[in-house]
């Protein structure tokens, strides 16, 4: 009898550690990198006070979010006098277990983190401001191996908002987009740093991350390159921007979308489903949907189904829900807020400024969208096509932290700047804003 207690007892646990681990958040969006969490039981009301916060630490001001594994918190932080610096964090306590740092110093407007790691069981690879891409082992502390996926491929004066690639690890692959003039998109051996494939270069700076499509059941990497800035590259001709499709094993370019106009492209492009692609942006066209078709002699063509400037997002892909796209629509001319659209294109709603959505991080749990506004406030909200509909809000960031002394960039960024993506793991959810990292329990 006794032996069978003990072994019901070590079932019920090993379930609670395996879904515990299920429910990590090792990489930029997610487990499924499509800001989907399959979180469970989350509180659909707070007391006056607002939900409980387990824990704060500081950090240095930045726009990078945290991953978790394994009980861990993993952040790339950075100090722009010195360098980037990997933080570990204990996930229960926030005590800080420890850290590597390498000097990296530099500034841009925005200043600050601007990338989310990437991790598994043994290693977390991050891209820091400047290109360097770092290997590191999470027993010894110490790099595998490094590598700067802007220099080592001819690039010089960086990007206006410096390098800003969340990794990608596809299987034995860690992936980023250089931008660099002799490399568009790298594939290195995620072991050994060595370069498996690149393609060349792809046209004008991005700071959009690799995406995984689905396209006739297949896997494509999916990379967004920007139209040319026009205010920060007026020596430059004005070319549009790309959509690209390629094989993840070689790097071959399976497909080409070349009609995509938004000069400042940071969301990855998002799966629709049915071989349909979306990708958002904030300036100036804010959302187009591309399907792709298999051609009778196995090429790939490309269709426009439709491309407006009535819904986008700046820094975040949009979170698809039972068919409906929701996103955070507000750039310098526009203040859409929270919108709603549907997979024809079709705007349903928006809040405008009531309440303002600026830039927040969003993601999915249990039927929820879990949503920060890019300022103070966190929001749960219940996703309905017929309007929007808050279950609950509270104000747990703050305002400032900003370093720099650049009045531009607080002009039109605003006096909070909290759009950092979010993380979520056994029922808490990690946040940040310009100098705290905190740890909010959202779930029974």
């Amino acid at each position: 009898m006794k032996k069978i207690k003990l072994l019901f007892t070590s079932m019920v646990l090993f379930a609670c550690l395996s879904n515990i681990h299920a429910q990590d958040w090792p990489q930029y969006l997610g487990p499924n990198r499509n800001s989907t969490s399959p979180q469970k039981d989350i509180l659909r009301t707070w007391p006056a006070s607002g939900p409980e916060v387990l824990w704060t630490v500081n950090v240095g001001p930045g726009y990078g979010g945290p991953v978790i594994k394994d009980g861990k918190v993993y952040l790339l932080d950075r100090d722009d006098k010195t360098g980037d610096i990997m933080k570990c964090f204990d996930f229960n306590t926030g005590k800080e277990l420890w850290k590597f740092s390498y000097d990296a110093p530099g500034s841009v407007m925005f200043p600050g983190s601007r990338s989310v790691p990437a991790v598994d069981d043994k290693y977390v690879w991050s891209c820091g401001h400047n290109g360097d891409l770092y290997c590191i082992d999470i027993k010894t502390h110490k790099p595998v191996w490094n590598k700067n996926i802007w220099t080592d491929f001819g690039g010089t004066q960086l990007p206006i908002w410096a390098i800003t690639q969340c990794p990608l690890i596809y299987g034995d692959l860690v992936i980023v987009s250089s931008q660099a003039p002799g490399a568009g998109v790298v594939a290195y051996n995620k072991l050994t740093g060595k370069i498996v494939w690149k393609t060349p270069n792809l046209g004008n700076e991005s700071y959009a991350s690799p995406a995984v499509i689905k396209i006739d059941g297949n896997d494509h990497i999916v990379m967004v390159i920007s139209s040319t800035n026009p205010f920060g590259h007026r020596e430059l001709p004005q070319t549009k921007g790309r959509i690209v499709g390629l094989e993840p094993g070689t790097g071959k370019l399976l497909w080409d979308y070349n009609e995509w106009e938004c000069h400042i492209s940071v969301p990855s492009a998002v799966d629709a489903g049915n071989n349909k692609v979306l990708v958002a942006g904030g300036y100036e066209n804010g959302v187009v949907m591309i399907k792709v078709e298999k051609k009778t002699d196995g090429s790939y063509g490309v269709k426009e189904l439709f491309k407006h400037n009535d819904f986008g997002d700046h820094t975040k892909p949009p979170l698809l829900y039972n068919g409906y796209f929701y996103a955070q629509f507000s750039t310098n001319s526009k203040r859409d807020g929270l919108a709603c659209m549907d997979m024809n294109g079709k705007v349903l709603w928006k809040t405008m400024r009531a309440p303002a959505f600026d830039k927040g991080s969003m993601i999915l749990a249990d039927g929820l969208i879990l949503a920060t506004d890019g300022r103070k406030s966190l929001y749960f909200i219940e996703p309905d096509t017929s309007g929007f509909k808050p279950l609950a809000s509270a104000e747990v960031l703050n305002e400032g932290g900003l370093s720099g002394d650049d009045p531009m960039a607080s002009r039109i960024g605003g006096a909070a700047q909290n759009w950092a993506p979010l993380a979520l793991a056994g029922g808490r959810l990690l946040i940040r804003d310009q100098s705290r990292l905190i740890c909010v329990r959202i779930a029974k």
